[in-house]
């Protein structure tokens, strides 16, 4: 706080799904698993899953449907530590757009309280529409949601956005304490 009360600690908000949770790797583990097919995220570079195979479309809402889907979603590496040490200088906010399938709320609830339960859930924000968000940086892999951002857009790295230039590049988390501690 400066003198006047006024809180000058930044503010990192931070995309959940391709950034903290490997949300992709979870959708083609299933995809694979029900068509017999052995796509990696290296078939997901540059595209997204429904351009991928079109039979992704019809599926994705079915997968997400399931309440285990989000519980069982894989932690990025190195983004829980990173995100503790970055905590100590930040204030650090969880955004994600769960309002485009509102049956995850509650599995995401119960995946951050898990995965990073040194955050304040107070700073957990569910939505649909990123552009809301008041902070002074946003991590996303979705362009669309730096797009309509104040402050500074951070594009983190994920299989379908391997092809997009513009903004400033998080490939990692490594890469993302360098940006923010060094």
């Amino acid at each position: 706080m400066n003198h006047k009360g006024v809180n000058t600690v930044k503010r990192i908000a931070i995309d959940m799904d391709e950034v903290i949770s490997h949300f992709s790797a979870k959708c083609l583990e299933l995809f694979n698993d029900e068509f017999n097919e052995s796509y990696t995220d290296h078939h997901l570079h540059g595209k997204k899953l429904i351009e991928l195979d079109a039979r992704f479309e019809k599926k994705v809402d079915h997968y997400l449907a399931n309440e285990l889907f989000f519980l069982e979603l894989d932690v990025i590496k190195d983004s829980q530590e990173v995100i503790k040490e970055l905590s100590a200088c930040y204030e650090i906010y969880i955004v994600t757009a769960a309002m485009e399938f509102p049956a995850s709320l509650a599995p995401k609830y119960r995946w951050l309280k898990k995965h990073f339960s040194f955050l304040n859930e107070k700073n957990f924000v569910f939505c649909g529409d990123k552009s809301i968000i008041l902070a002074d940086y946003l991590i996303d892999d979705t362009p669309s949601n730096l797009e309509t951002f104040q402050g500074k857009g951070l594009l983190f790295t994920a299989p379908h956005n391997v092809h997009t230039t513009g903004y400033t590049r998080l490939n990692n988390w490594k890469d993302t304490a360098d940006y923010f501690l060094k």
